[in-house]
């Protein structure tokens, strides 16, 4: 099994359309092959049963029939619908999985780069589509945009978020040389901007991989379900011999006894279709497609049908770090404060720090300030501040709040602690070692913890928690 993240799928679930309608209707058609009906002994024999109540009905409308042709026409109708059903219901099943493909190509297509002809930051650019760039261009990713292919930064630092890659919710730095230059396609850069060379061959991106894997997860038969596949052949073929022996056993009878007629061929057909197992037959390999598609939609791709049992098998799910099931967005639990600060203090500060923060977490540092401590969500146009925005270098964001008369000047500032401890002590204050203290038992139970200063005094911690 694989796990799918890419961003423009998740918790999304294909829904019926009436373009898969219609190809599952034609699909229904073409697999009445019977080259590819006869893997399934049982539906292979029902179609031959509806080809045979068909030429008896054309030969009772021309007025030979063994039976009356309306009744003859309605068996065969019967007959038909419940191949084409079962067909219809595989095909319906397929068509999910093509649409899901179908889908990431689409997000392909829709995200657009900007081309650099010369390798510089400045320096001019197009638009273009991520499908027509070449190994070996150049392009621009500025904050907010979507990386279009996996490449190499050349100049830049800057914050990029994984999580639709590795599901790791803590956005990554990634800057030109060394180890952090790789960049995938498909993630979003958060702060700042960065120059990209394209070092992937057209198809061989994040993208094209994840497509080609949902294209190939072709569905092969589980140990199971051939061992009931055997099960229902075994139980076709016996019921099939006691219905062909009721034609001869009914002719001698009728010969006996002198009075009568024999069963029909049409009624020997009928009641060969309801002895064996016709619905289970028809709708085993539509419902391992359909697991395969209950799957995709949680974004993991099965590529057999042993992957989905050994799915439906698992009870407890262990994962190797945290993040692996969040949806990418931290949000703020609690304010922890440092020794001699109060808890509204901290909410004050991080909440003015935050009123320009358009992020998730900023967004939900602003809210819990107000319903935890009743802090009203000042506007920024009414406080003379002039706002810092995060970025890559410094790793933190805040305010600057000028004097009004009341209150001298403010700087506050939120970030990591260790941007944080350098910034205060080049303010000339210290870190409290409760505080580190703090930050160490939020980072063990899998959470992030957010430095909260002001001036040269640190206020306190942040609790930020993954959304799973």
């Amino acid at each position: 099994m694989v796990t799918s993240t890419s961003e423009q799928l998740k918790n999304k679930p294909i829904a019926l359309t009436g373009e898969m309608l219609r190809r599952a209707l034609a699909d229904s058609f073409t697999k009445l092959n019977p080259r590819l009906m006869v893997r399934n002994p049982v539906m292979f024999v029902v179609e031959v049963g509806s080809l045979l109540t068909t030429s008896l009905w054309i030969q009772a409308l021309l007025g030979t029939g063994e039976a009356p042709a309306w009744y003859i026409g309605s068996v065969s109708l019967w007959l038909w619908f419940t191949v084409l059903f079962a067909n219809f219901s595989e095909a319906l099943a397929e068509g999910r999985g093509k649409a899901q493909a179908d889908a990431l190509r689409r997000a392909r297509k829709d995200i657009t780069a900007k081309k650099m002809s010369t390798p510089r930051h400045g320096s001019a650019f197009e638009v273009v589509a991520s499908a027509g760039l070449c190994k070996g261009d150049v392009f621009l990713v500025d904050a907010g945009d979507t990386i279009p292919a996996d490449g190499e930064v050349i100049e830049g630092v800057a914050s990029v978020d994984e999580s639709a890659i590795t599901g790791e919710s803590a956005p990554v730095i990634r800057e030109s040389g060394g180890d952090r230059s790789a960049v995938t396609g498909g993630t979003r850069v958060l702060s700042d901007w960065l120059v990209i060379r394209l070092t992937a061959e057209p198809g061989g991106g994040f993208l094209d991989r994840m497509i080609k894997l949902i294209e190939g997860a072709k569905r092969q038969k589980t140990p199971n379900e051939i061992a009931l596949n055997i099960l229902l052949a075994a139980f076709t073929i016996i019921f099939l011999v006691v219905c062909v022996t009721l034609l001869p056993f009914s002719i001698f009878s009728v010969a006996a006894v002198g009075h009568g007629a024999p069963i029909t061929v049409t009624v020997l057909v009928a009641l060969l279709v309801c002895l064996i197992p016709t619905t289970i037959g028809g709708l085993l390999s539509a419902i391992g497609i359909a697991g395969m598609d209950r799957m995709i939609r949680h974004n993991v791709i099965a590529t057999s049908g042993r992957a989905i049992e050994a799915a439906g098998d698992v009870d407890v799910l262990l994962l190797d770090k945290t993040g692996t099931i969040t949806l990418g967005n931290r949000m703020a639990t609690e304010f922890a404060p440092a020794p001699g600060i109060t808890r509204e203090r901290l909410a004050d500060a991080a909440q003015l720090a935050s009123l320009a923060d358009e992020t998730p977490e900023g967004r939900s540092i602003v809210v819990l300030a107000k319903e935890k401590y009743g802090l009203r969500g000042r506007e920024v146009h009414e406080i003379a501040a002039q706002f810092v925005p995060f970025s890559a270098q410094t790793r933190m964001s805040g305010v600057d709040i000028q004097p009004d008369g009341k209150n001298g000047r403010r700087i506050i500032r939120k970030g990591a602690a260790d941007a944080i401890k350098t910034f205060i002590e080049q303010q000339g204050g210290t870190f409290p070692t409760e505080v580190l203290q703090t930050v160490g038992e939020i980072s063990r139970v899998g959470a992030t913890p957010l430095i909260v200063a002001e001036n040269k005094e640190i206020l306190g911690v942040i609790h930020l928690k993954d959304i799973v």
